[in-house]
């Protein structure tokens, strides 16, 4: 694993950049260089538009390799107040701050991102506290397996991989002792609105039996190798760890599995449970029945509720005997209590104890491997506070829906397959932002005001097929997913002025067309065509040529070439549980 780059003006002191907003009493990151200014300015959204590419149209999207997102500017320093005799005086006490609604939904998705809160303490004590923490974060570069978001603008897919790795103090005992790498163990999709209303993690069984696409790695001499993809299906642990696949590869699974880009990804291992579980002073868990596990995870716990921490923790969360078929399935749900439960710690107890804050945070940072898009303490302190936006009541546990291998005999199944009806939904409702759960009146009635508007861009006026000019490129990671598009548009449907322009410069998680206000009846005609929700419309404010085309980035949502790429607006009947929900494992 690479050494993530620091990539910070040395001469500013991180501490300076946070400052008390007097409107409502709480600290934040300052982002101007004036220093007057307490309030922190909005950033600008980068355009979306694609340019051409001129690689050819492999299907692979641009080339490995992308850079990471530009840092914001230094922020100016805050003046230090100086006494009546000319000394400077202590800064004010920050214990006192207003203790408002806004602190309430500071709550976190894991515990990473408890630094939020850690970097807005004492000048000199954050700024030693930053450079410890930030020395600690592991930052891999997995290429263009990761799919760049302006800032963080927009949904968020984060995957957040378990490595069963068994190095480590306290982990002799726990299978196979010359696994050095680890696998990918349940893994999780989590995805975060973009309006930040709700959020979605799906677990995904390291039992799951799934392709595994040829990976592209970063190798310590800067070069890149390819790592061939499974022949066949195999398990879905085996995208990591095996044959050199890093997590660029268990992300391009995903992606490959659910048509899913991935912005982010963040891996923990047996010692992170362990050391997490303690920092937060242990986690409340409940059973229906004891455990009596000797023989394998070693839990042993009475029914009714446990607060657990280290070894205990860790048990909990590798322990699968003693419950319902004593399959990994039944593990995810002891799993996806605890993480839930963690978070409503976290917001409950931790929050309220700076000593006990700065252990989960050391802990957490000291845990994590990250991809180089976050690989610093001021990265995750910008994706915590996007994801303590989301009300944990709006926050949905599943596991993505399966069923029994078909390929084995029924007295000795192992593995399990997706349901090919209830996860493509799933996959479809998280690619087209759609909530799993009800959020509140206001916030729901903004989004419907916000549909209502784009939904408007799909009434008006057609044009006539012939008419329509369009360039294609292909974002999707489909071999030939332009030139097919091209194929059925030309001969299919009659759009003669569409020309393949090949590789999209990066993968596109959602398929977009862009257009100027003069073609917006192309657009209209196009979207008719295509199946395009109108989410997908991203019009343009001047007019364009009279030969000058639109733009179709095909995303990672798209099916094929005449499939329609409008999702559902509502849920599978999957079992899911919502994070502010205490529930006991059975």
């Amino acid at each position: 694993m690479d050494a993530h780059s620091r990539g910070r003006a040395d001469e500013i002191d991180p501490a300076d950049q946070w400052v008390l907003n007097p409107q409502t009493g709480n600290y934040e990151l300052r982002l101007d260089h004036s220093a007057g200014q307490p309030q922190t300015p909005s950033r600008p959204r980068r355009s979306s538009t694609a340019t051409a590419a001129d690689s050819a149209d492999t299907g692979h999207g641009a080339a490995a390799g992308h850079g990471t997102a530009t840092e914001a500017p230094v922020p100016g320093q805050r003046r230090r107040r100086v006494s009546e005799g000319g000394g400077q005086q202590p800064p004010a006490s920050r214990r006192k701050r207003k203790q408002g609604a806004s602190r309430k939904k500071k709550v976190l998705l894991w515990t990473g991102g408890t630094m939020a809160f850690v970097l807005v303490g004492g000048a000199t004590g954050a700024y030693m506290l930053y450079k410890k923490l930030d020395s600690n974060i592991d930052a891999v570069d997995v290429g263009n397996a990761a799919v760049e978001t302006p800032g963080m603008d927009g949904p968020l897919n984060i995957l957040v991989i378990g490595n069963d790795v068994r190095t480590g103090e306290g982990n002799e005992s726990y299978g196979n002792k010359t696994n050095v790498t680890g696998h990918a163990d349940t893994t999780f999709l989590i995805h975060i609105a973009e309006d930040r209303t709700n959020a979605t993690a799906v677990s995904i069984p390291r039992d799951l039996k799934i392709e595994i696409p040829d990976c592209p790695t970063k190798q310590p001499d800067g070069s890149t190798k390819v790592i061939p993809g499974s022949v066949g299906r195999t398990k879905f642990n085996e995208s990591f760890g095996v044959n050199g696949r890093d997590p660029g590869c268990t992300m391009r699974t995903i992606t490959e599995m659910s048509g899913i880009g991935i912005n982010h990804f963040m891996m923990v291992d047996f010692n992170a449970v362990k050391t997490l579980s303690a920092a937060v002073g242990g986690v409340k868990v409940c059973l229906t029945k004891p455990i009596r596990d000797t023989q394998y995870s070693k839990l042993n716990l009475d029914a009714g509720e446990h607060r657990i921490q280290g070894e205990d923790a860790l048990a909990f969360l590798r322990n699968r005997h003693g419950l319902g078929n004593e399959s990994d399935l039944d593990r995810i749900k002891m799993q996806q209590q605890f993480l839930a439960s963690m978070m409503r710690q976290l917001k409950e107890d931790t929050l309220d104890s700076p000593t006990q804050l700065l252990d989960v945070a050391n802990a957490a940072t000291d845990a994590l491997t990250v991809d180089k898009g976050i690989g610093s303490a001021l990265k995750l302190t910008s994706l915590a506070k996007e994801i303590g936006k989301v009300d944990l009541k709006n926050i949905s546990f599943m596991t993505v829906p399966v069923v029994d291998n078909p390929d084995e005999p029924p007295n000795k199944r192992a593995t399990v397959v997706l349901d090919q009806t209830k996860a493509p939904q799933v996959f479809s409702m998280i690619q087209n932002d759609v909530s799993f759960t009800e959020v509140k009146k206001k916030e729901k009635d903004a989004k419907n005001a916000k549909t209502q508007a784009q939904a408007k861009l799909l009434q008006g006026p057609r044009a006539e097929a012939v008419d329509v000019r369009v360039d294609v490129y292909n974002g999707s990671g489909i071999q030939g997913a332009a030139q097919s598009t091209i194929n059925w548009l030309q001969n299919d449907m009659g759009v003669s002025r569409s020309t393949n322009k090949s590789n999209a410069p990066e993968k596109a998680a959602k398929t977009t067309l862009t257009y100027a206000p003069n073609q917006a009846d192309q657009a209209r005609k196009l979207a008719d065509m295509m199946g395009l929700p109108a989410t997908a419309l991203k019009p343009g404010t001047q007019d364009a040529g009279e030969r000058e085309p639109m733009t179709l980035v095909l995303g990672a949502d798209f099916k094929g070439a005449g499939a329609p790429v409008k999702g559902p607006t509502k849920a599978p009947d999957v079992d899911k549980v919502e994070a502010d929900k205490k529930v006991c494992a059975e």
